[in-house]
């Protein structure tokens, strides 16, 4: 039981056992604010004289106020101390304050796991201005960061409703095993059927299984790392340049994706009719057609735009903020 659960039931204890003193007392003949007077200085052993008299039967109630009463406070004094003492009771309100914090963000991405790879995508993330929660089972890993944290197990439902996931715009599973990150898949798909959730694989014979879970994209972080080491081998700048873009903030241009939503100006038009580059000054290297459709390099004049097709372009910020407020 957490220690503010403990000390709002020892409170409320402690509150019936005056409101039923009070009663009694006033049963017995006292007046409310007489009978509320010598409730408390019974429960709390403050021993000043009796208000009135006690009868026979009043004295039997005071015996039994007292057993109950004082063992009631002296509980409740003892909680309270020791929540203080050991800390609890600031773990808890800080526990509380980032539950709320949490409960007021929207379209933010969940990073399950604290390892190198959920700290990777945690400050790329922070880089580009996107909100993020991690979750991961080891308190002291989550220590001192600045993203919101939940701690507990990513493979319970309650800790990813916990961390937002009702209104989370993404899902990255970065747990240590495969098959973890399978489970995490495979629950929080059934919990946001239309959530994007990355996961990572550690082994290619992995990846077929996490897609049946449910992830929309599967990462291998060696293999990728592998193939960019490659890219550096045999075609240097052409890697450079790419990792120079996707990740350098001090350079004047970058690359980004834009999505053509529905009751766009842009729909139904067709890209040289729509004249985006003309109109913004952004390069638009390639375009989808939904989110599941085929790349199209260098895309033609001919290409029609419609609702969620999506347009691959790179460009100065200015030029790609034109752009942006082109597709409405």
């Amino acid at each position: 039981m957490s220690p503010v659960r403990r000390i709002r039931l020892a409170l409320v204890a402690l509150g019936l056992v005056i409101v039923a003193g009070t009663i009694g007392y006033v049963v017995l003949g006292f007046g409310v604010l007489d009978a509320a007077y010598q409730t408390v200085t019974t429960v709390t052993t403050v021993g000043f004289r009796e208000v009135h008299p006690l009868s026979e039967a009043g004295k039997a109630f005071t015996i039994v106020l007292i057993l109950v009463g004082v063992g009631t406070a002296l509980y409740t004094l003892t909680v309270s101390l020791e929540a203080l003492i050991e800390g609890h009771l600031r773990l808890a309100l800080e526990a509380r304050r980032m539950d709320h914090e949490i409960s007021r963000m929207s379209d933010h991405v969940i990073i399950c796991g604290w390892g190198r790879v959920g700290r990777a995508s945690a400050r790329y993330l922070s880089e580009n201005g996107e909100k993020a929660v991690v979750i991961d089972r080891d308190a002291s890993r989550l220590d001192g960061i600045d993203q919101p944290t939940v701690v507990g197990d990513v493979t319970d439902d309650t800790v990813l409703k916990s961390a937002g996931i009702d209104h989370a715009r993404a899902l990255i599973a970065a747990l240590d095993t495969d098959a973890d990150n399978v489970y995490v898949t495979l629950s929080s798909r059934a919990l946001r059927p239309d959530l994007v959730i990355i996961a990572r694989a550690r082994t290619e014979s992995s990846r077929p299984k996490l897609v049946r879970a449910g992830a929309d994209r599967v990462v291998n972080p060696q293999l990728i790392g592998g193939r960019r080491m490659a890219s550096f081998a045999l075609q240097p700048h052409v890697a450079e340049f790419f990792d120079v873009v996707m990740h350098e903030e001090q350079l004047d241009f970058g690359i980004e994706q834009f999505e053509v939503p529905l009751g766009s100006p842009l729909a139904g038009r067709r890209l040289g009719e729509a004249a985006l580059g003309e109109k913004s000054g952004a390069l638009i290297l390639a375009v989808r057609s939904g989110p599941d459709g085929k790349f199209v390099a260098n895309p033609g004049p001919d290409i029609e735009l419609t609702p969620r097709t999506i347009l691959i372009a790179v460009g100065k910020p200015g030029e790609l903020e034109a752009l942006r407020r082109l597709q409405g």
